[in-house]
């Protein structure tokens, strides 16, 4: 029995940002039709909590790509730009539906750098404006990257401007982008006038104010992913229109919703509802020209398994990959 082994090359070879935006559409949309099993992820935290550890697994049921059954492995390790290592990395591995053997084991850090900016893809799509094109991104890592290319995939972009906490990691974003980034001195200065914005950045305490938003806006905030941390202050949440990747997930773990309520800004029912149902036609995110819309993105397993199964059937397809053997092949019965 072997298992295929595909690296970080791999995974961005066979897994394009326009393709992977409609992975993750179907995806969201068989989840919200009850097609995935998918508990909340498990964390382990460093005792001094510079880093952890989480595992996120689940089992996601649906026509196109079929079933899909794994587990992501991913750590966290915020301080790892100052060493050059990206700060998370992981593997997710997919499973064989019938017998549960391993099928593959790939390189996680790629998969969620895509997989992230994909969702907030299909948000944009299915929330922002027809005409938005003046892009604002708040940080400048591998997810500031991958989501200029997830917005480029969706709508067409007339400007874009970059802000970062470290100037010279904005300035080589811009120098290394393949379409002109202005970088700004200020998170504010970004998102003046802006109807696409996207938060990338690793901050604990709010980048974004909701007194900075532009009538029409589209954000998608994707930095913080635990409850004690977030992106955008109160006011930025309670004026938009939120949807999310899933529910339970937001209530539980989001910082940016979650502040919020505990300011009395904002109750529970301030989720819309998850956008697997906006895709479905469940719910109206967007009414008119002036609402402000939020996707908040935390990342699911579901995502990363479809993604996986993509890369998976394009890997055997094109020969890609390294097979290892693993375990003894089946054994026929008499």
């Amino acid at each position: 029995m072997n298992v295929l082994v595909l690296s970080h090359t791999d995974v961005a070879r066979l897994l394009p940002m326009e393709a992977c935006v409609e992975v993750m559409a179907g995806a969201l949309r068989a989840t919200s039709q009850g097609g995935a099993v998918l508990p909340l992820r498990s964390v382990v935290w460093m005792p001094d909590r510079t880093g952890m550890i989480g595992l996120m697994p689940g089992f996601l049921e649906q026509s196109d790509p079929p079933k899909s059954l794994g587990l992501k492995v991913v750590s966290i390790f915020p301080g790892n730009h100052a060493a050059g290592y990206d700060s998370h990395q992981g593997v997710v591995m997919l499973f064989d539906t019938r017998y549960g053997y391993p099928l593959a084991i790939m390189d996680a850090s790629s998969i969620t750098a895509i997989r992230t900016a994909a969702c907030s893809g299909v948000a944009t799509r299915a929330l922002a404006r027809d005409d938005a094109g003046d892009l604002a991104i708040l940080g400048s890592g591998v997810q500031a990257r991958t989501h200029l290319a997830a917005m480029r995939a969706v709508r067409t972009l007339r400007r874009v401007r970059v802000w970062s906490r470290t100037p010279a990691n904005a300035q080589r974003f811009a120098a290394e982008s393949p379409v002109p980034v202005e970088v700004m001195p200020t998170a504010r200065a970004a998102v003046d006038g802006a109807d696409l914005i996207c938060t990338t950045t690793a901050a604990r305490e709010p980048v974004l104010e909701g007194a900075w938003l532009a009538p029409g806006a589209h954000v998608n905030a994707v930095g913080a992913c635990f409850a004690a941390t977030r992106e955008l202050d109160t006011a930025a949440v309670a004026r938009a229109r939120l949807v999310v990747d899933r529910t339970e997930s937001a209530i539980n773990e989001s910082g940016d919703f979650l502040f919020a309520r505990r300011d009395g800004a904002i109750g529970d029912d301030h989720i819309l509802g998850e956008l697997g149902d906006l895709l479905l036609g469940r719910f109206t995110g967007r009414r008119g020209a002036g609402d402000i819309t939020l996707f908040k993105s935390l990342g699911i397993a579901i995502e990363d398994l479809a993604s996986a199964h993509y890369i998976y059937t394009q890997a055997i397809a094109q020969g890609a990959g390294i097979s290892v053997p693993l375990g003894p092949d089946p054994q026929p019965h008499p």
